[in-house]
């Protein structure tokens, strides 16, 4: 192989190696991050994948086009992170909480900051549901991001109430789990409803307790028929 350097006149060997050296581009500043993060959710969620755009983020995170594109070589790669970054709510989902009973339980992940951020990814996963029919990773992350969470706290608390003896062994936790899920995508994605509080808690007292074979007391029951009339 023939190499051939060029020389300046009067240029050192240690000059010339300094000239040629490569320079470190600046360090990527990490600050706006999640921001921008976050505009792509509230994009995702508004529009979908489809008609999302990198403008639309720069513009919603105040943010030049170009800062995006610094970060995250393609749409796909933004919203992969964006949704793999997605925060938990107020409720500790690696510790759920402990009332001692099945509904106590349940109803103590009902708040109102968590109600929101349901729905938020409720809307999130139908803006990439093209992309999940299509892409394995995505399908992943989605998934990882958000529906494993919530799922694995109720997973806990459906396993308590069988080590309580408060429903059958035999209970098939993984079905129970999805209901509440299922029934809230109906909810916001095709009646176009609210995921409220009064919703949910009307929904473990009339679906969710009777299908783990636990029957609500007779005062909630007769106050969940208030709710749904």
């Amino acid at each position: 192989m023939l190499v051939t350097l060029i020389v300046t006149r009067g240029a050192t060997m240690a000059e010339v190696g300094e000239q040629t050296r490569p320079r470190l581009g600046r360090r990527r500043d990490h600050s706006r991050d999640a921001e921008i993060q976050e505009a792509a959710l509230d994009v995702l969620a508004e529009i979908g994948y489809e008609g999302m755009t990198i403008d639309m983020v720069a513009a919603r995170a105040r943010a030049g086009k170009g800062t995006v594109y610094r970060r995250w070589a393609s749409k796909s790669e933004l919203v992969l992170d964006a949704i793999a970054c997605m925060k938990n709510t107020d409720v500790d989902l690696a510790s759920p909480p402990d009332t001692g009973t099945l509904r106590g339980d349940l109803i103590a992940m009902v708040k109102s900051p968590t109600v929101k951020e349901s729905e938020r990814k409720i809307k999130v996963m139908a803006g990439v549901f093209s992309m999940i029919a299509r892409d394995a990773e995505f399908a992943e992350a989605a998934r990882l991001a958000l529906v494993e969470p919530r799922a694995r706290a109720n997973r806990i608390i459906f396993r308590r109430a069988i080590e309580r003896g408060e429903i059958p062994a035999d209970s098939d936790v993984e079905q129970l789990i999805t209901i509440g899920a299922a029934l809230m995508h109906y909810r916001v994605l095709m009646l176009r409803k609210p995921a409220d509080r009064d919703f949910a808690i009307s929904m473990i007292d009339s679906v969710i307790l009777p299908a783990a074979r636990v029957r609500a007391p007779d005062e909630v029951i007769a106050d969940t028929v208030r709710h749904t009339e």
